[in-house]
């Protein structure tokens, strides 16, 4: 959800990726409903490491979730890093109903820390 975020509200002016430490292989089917709601499919993505970003360099790496700060691997070349402590939806318990609840929640919390990082009101 935060790449796809980060990719509608920064435009052109940003290239975003997203990777997670112990990445489930597919894209949440609620993921899925609560960006759908909101008009951002998400439904071609796919799960992605942070292993494959290793060599890379960045201009900012986020860590979102609660426990990503603690096993994301060091981004030496990144310009800058800061942590966003969200909760992961995805171990959300409960009904289907109350657990698209918090991926609801959870995106709405991502797309105002983006627009409040990039200085703008939401579109």
């Amino acid at each position: 959800m935060a790449e796809a975020l980060w990719k509608s509200l920064g435009g052109d002016q940003w290239h975003a990726e997203s990777a997670g430490s112990h990445p489930s292989g597919f894209v949440h089917p609620l993921a899925i409903r609560a960006m759908q709601e909101i008009d951002i499919d998400i439904s071609t993505r796919r799960s992605k490491s942070v292993d494959e970003f290793q060599d890379r360099t960045f201009d900012l790496v986020i860590t979102v979730c609660d426990n990503a700060k603690d096993f994301c691997p060091s981004f030496s070349g990144a310009r800058q890093i800061l942590h966003w402590p969200f909760e992961d939806p995805a171990d959300a318990a409960g009904s289907e109903e109350e657990r698209m609840q918090i991926f609801r929640r959870v995106r709405d919390e991502i797309r105002e820390q983006i627009v409040r990082y990039l200085g703008g009101s939401p579109s």
